[in-house]
C-alpha cells in the first residue's frame, strides 16, 4: 500500500509540474525579461534595475556571448559573476537604443531577436558606438533563465 500511495504521489507531482509548464505565460515573460535586460543599459541605470534583471536568472546561470564568450558553463555563481561584470558597466552609456524585432518560444526555451545601438565613454576616457542585431537564446528551468546564449553581429 505504501508503494501504491509513493507511485501516486509521484504521479500528481508529475502532473502538476507539467501544468505548471504548459501554464507558463512566455509572452509576458519575454517582454518583462527584454525590458528589464533593456534597463540596465540606459545611460541612468541603476543597481535596482541591475537587480530587478538578475531576478530573472538562476544562481547558477551560464551566460555565452559569441564570438568573445564561447563558454556556456553553469557555474553555482553564475548569477553573481553576472552582476560583478553587469556592475562594471552600469551607466556606461551615454546614449542606448533597443528594439524588440521578434521572439519565439519553445518547451522552456525562448528565442529573441532584438537590435540595439549603443555610444559612451571608457574608464580611460575613450569614446565607444557600435549598433548590432543580436539573437539570445534563453534556456528557462523553473520560469527562470538558466542559460543565456547571445549571437550577434
Amino acid at each position: 500500500m505504501k508503494k501504491v500511495l509513493v507511485a501516486l504521489f509521484g504521479l500528481v507531482a508529475f502532473y502538476h509540474a507539467h501544468v505548471a509548464a504548459d501554464d507558463f505565460d512566455y509572452d509576458a515573460f519575454v517582454k518583462a525579461y527584454y525590458q528589464a535586460q533593456v534597463a540596465t543599459q540606459q545611460p541612468d541605470a541603476t543597481k535596482e534595475d541591475l537587480e530587478h534583471y538578475l531576478s530573472f536568472l538562476t544562481e547558477d546561470v551560464g551566460n555565452q556571448h559569441f564570438p568573445n564568450a564561447p563558454d556556456d558553463s553553469r557555474e553555482p555563481d553564475g548569477k553573481a559573476l553576472m552582476r560583478k561584470g553587469m556592475t562594471h558597466y552600469l551607466g556606461g552609456h551615454t546614449e542606448y537604443k533597443a528594439e524588440l524585432m521578434s521572439y519565439e518560444v519553445g518547451y522552456n526555451a525562448v528565442v529573441i531577436k532584438h537590435k540595439f545601438s549603443a555610444s559612451g565613454k571608457r574608464a580611460d576616457g575613450s569614446e565607444f558606438s557600435y549598433a548590432k542585431t543580436a539573437l539570445d537564446v534563453l534556456e528557462l528551468e523553473a520560469g527562470k533563465v538558466s542559460v543565456i546564449r547571445r549571437y550577434s553581429k
